[in-house]
């Protein structure tokens, strides 16, 4: 499965805001790019979000930023939360389980390490079918509880997150889930299983991570990720490294 594995991995296009079109193809072809040359600031990648997608954003999502001194690596995942908070007695949506792409531009780059790298889950999946059939039925067919595993956190719904890692959009579209949140349904008969595959996914992944090709962003640098197919993490870094993250719903989401 190693040989299969090499060709999971992306190296996005590095592209600037002169190819609105060759960005909308690359994000359509690859599931990735890097839009480069943009000031390191918050209305960057709002004007980014817009340059990317168009007439196809439909919401977006507070931005946050994410420092780190001397980090560890962060394994490969897709962004996908659930928080609503009450503002003045109304709630607000902060994060969306559906969230269909992801933005992050490093703001500071480390002193050494902290490259980026971003796999293509679709295609993850589609090995699976044949070299691990057990774990690819199980991820196409069996329902988790997707945040569970943060219960009690604050703004996160009581109610459980049922779903599967991989299903689809009603025009077709197809999700697939990577969060260290999901553990087996509340008294679920087969919860030795579901936690045994949980495991397996969680290793197979791991193994994935390192073939993947790495591949340095500069600072200003959006690395722009179609949130349904690609999952994506980084190395670990020596200094100081930042970065603001913006998620969004297009008018493809679910």
């Amino acid at each position: 499965m190693q040989e299969t594995l090499t060709e999971i991995g992306l190296v996005p296009q590095r592209l600037g805001t002169g190819c609105a079109e060759a960005v909308a193809r690359g994000l359509a072809q690859d599931g990735a790019v890097v839009l480069t040359g943009q000031e390191s600031s918050p209305r960057a990648l709002t004007v980014a979000a817009a340059f990317a997608l168009g007439e196809r954003l439909r919401q977006l999502f507070p931005q946050r930023q994410r420092s780190s001194s001397e980090g560890a690596q962060v394994h490969l995942h897709a962004d996908s939360f659930d928080v609503v908070v009450d503002v003045a007695g109304v709630p607000a949506r902060r994060r969306h389980p559906d969230e269909d792409y992801a933005l992050v531009q490093l703001t500071r780059p480390p002193s050494s390490g902290g490259e980026s790298f971003v796999a293509d889950a679709y295609r993850f999946v589609d090995t699976l079918e044949t070299g691990d059939p057990e774990l690819w039925e199980f991820l196409t067919r069996a329902d988790v509880d997707f945040y569970g595993a943060w219960t009690g956190l604050r703004g996160l719904p009581s109610t459980p997150r049922a779903g599967r890692h991989v299903e689809y959009t009603r025009s077709g579209r197809r999700i697939v889930r990577r969060s260290d949140g999901a553990v087996p349904l509340h008294r679920d008969p087969d919860t030795e299983h579901v936690e045994a595959m949980l495991r397996r996914f969680d290793e197979s992944v791991r193994e994935l991570e390192s073939t993947l090709p790495r591949f340095p962003l500069e600072e200003g640098d959006v690395l722009i990720l179609d949130n349904y197919r690609c999952w994506h993490g980084r190395d670990a870094h020596t200094g100081e490294r930042t970065t603001r993250i913006l998620t969004l719903l297009s008018a493809d989401a679910r």
